[in-house]
């Protein structure tokens, strides 16, 4: 692993919500049964659990996202993705899995404010009204494939490191003062 910078240096934009990128944080795309006990047991060793569908568990800076009936996305800090990948596959060495390192493919943004919901409403195709704490949606803003879920008091939107720059002109256009829904 490398020194890895955010995608867009940390870009902020301040209009009827604030809009900031975030990270870099690590990211492990975790393939496999989610009903085997071996990945019960490593998430447990994160002090994680396997999430519900459309879920997101969140513990002490790290957090494990379903995303798929045979995928999750672990979140952590960049520096432990190594030591966090070699623990996955210790412990999940008995089963059929994929553990894979896609810090480097993502970009994370925090959408704040007293209006923030105005922002995805605008982009995503989601009842956002019907979002619960701890859920996590995969969707589009735009055209573009992101995950998002609410958390303190906004949300954080995960996307393909490739189009950061697009989904940031997205969501500072939308969240531009005056275009108020």
């Amino acid at each position: 692993m490398h020194d890895l910078v955010s995608a867009l240096g940390g870009k902020t934009f301040e209009g009827f919500a604030k809009i900031r990128e975030i990270g870099p944080l690590g990211m492990i795309s975790l393939r496999c049964d989610l009903r085997q006990k071996p990945l019960a047991a490593a998430l447990k060793k994160l002090g994680l659990s396997v999430p519900a569908a459309r879920r997101i568990v969140q513990k002490g800076g790290r957090s494990v996202g379903w995303m798929s009936p045979d995928e999750l996305l672990v979140i952590l800090p960049y520096a432990d993705v190594g030591s966090t990948l070699e623990t996955l596959r210790n412990a999940l060495a008995v089963i059929h899995f994929l553990a894979e390192d896609v810090s480097d493919a993502r970009a994370v943004f925090r959408i704040e404010g007293e209006k923030a919901e105005q922002i995805l409403s605008k982009l995503c195709p989601v009842d956002l009204a019907g979002l619960e704490p701890g859920e996590l949606r995969r969707t589009r803003a735009a055209q573009v494939a992101v995950a998002f879920w609410v958390e303190d008091g906004g949300y954080t939107l995960v996307s393909f490191r490739s189009v950061a720059s697009y989904v940031m002109g997205l969501l500072t256009h939308s969240a531009t003062k005056g275009s108020e829904i």
